[in-house]
């Protein structure tokens, strides 16, 4: 345990302002390691277990340490758990809950928002780094969207379709399409994923393009483009009556709703 907790301080040391390489380093010493989980009530494993929580600018976290040592430096007298990474990230996120090391440390620590958890929950290397700056796609590409909107039209799962220019904060920029299906059933994600291998060959050479589920409530790019893009393509223009109720198109709530009191129950 001391191993990973060693590497997750060590990478802890190189984060200062501006130094996403050092950051996305966290997360992976983050996910390959543990941290030890302040308990505000209960012991480990109990039904009554909470983790603490911190309010920061109104986004709710659950306070860690990253070692023993640094247990016995922040004088926590209450129980405590040590949890892999990822199994605190899975835990977390979902409830819209970041995870802050070392509140206790010169400085205060360091606070990993509840997206970036997601993206150790899910595979760092699968989910794009934060903070992401995603605006409305300048590329002229019509012959994609043209050919994209008449297999979208061809397949009956697809309800409607969005677009966004993402730019990572390390990494490439790519456009995103946003699917809005009319139910998430393993036909209809085939169906789509169909829709976009006929489609993809109209795309330029060396073009990055990605897909994202509009009904996904915790994707970032999801959220931008439920609240700030138009469909470029959208069934309803064709006078096809919708089959299944819109969800809302509203941000969520910035982290579950919740304004003070513990954190989610302990893993």
């Amino acid at each position: 345990m001391s191993a990973g907790g060693g590497h997750v301080e060590r990478m802890l040391r190189q984060v200062a302002p501006g130094r996403y390489d050092a950051y996305e380093s966290l997360l992976q010493a983050l996910a390959d390691g543990q941290v030890w989980m302040l308990l505000w009530h209960g012991t480990p494993g109990s039904p009554d277990a909470q983790y603490g929580n911190m309010d920061v600018e109104g986004l709710g976290y659950a306070p860690c340490v990253t070692s023993a040592q640094e247990l016995a430096a922040s004088g926590w007298n209450r129980a405590h758990e040590v949890v892999s990474g990822r199994q605190i990230a899975a835990s977390l996120f979902p409830d819209r809950y970041g995870l802050w090391l070392n509140p206790h440390a010169p400085g205060g620590g360091v606070g990993i928002p509840w997206l970036d958890l997601r993206r150790i929950a899910g595979g760092l290397d699968r989910l794009p780094a934060g903070p992401l700056r995603i605006g409305e796609p300048a590329i002229e590409i019509p012959q994609f969207y043209a050919l994209l909107g008449q297999n979208a039209h061809r397949t009956p799962a697809v309800r409607s379709l969005r677009r966004a220019w993402v730019q990572p904060a390390l990494g490439a920029p790519y456009l995103a399409i946003g699917l809005d299906l009319y139910d998430a059933a393993p036909a209809s994600v085939e169906a789509a994923r169909v829709m976009m291998s006929q489609s993809i060959t109209a795309v330029p050479e060396g073009l990055p393009v990605s897909t994202v589920a509009l009904s996904d409530e915790y994707d970032p790019v999801a959220m931008w483009m439920r609240v700030n893009a138009r469909p470029f393509f959208d069934r309803a223009a064709y006078g096809a009556p919708p089959s299944a109720p819109s969800y809302g198109y509203g941000y969520p709530p910035p982290h579950g709703g919740r304004q003070s009191g513990p954190a989610p129950s302990a893993w």
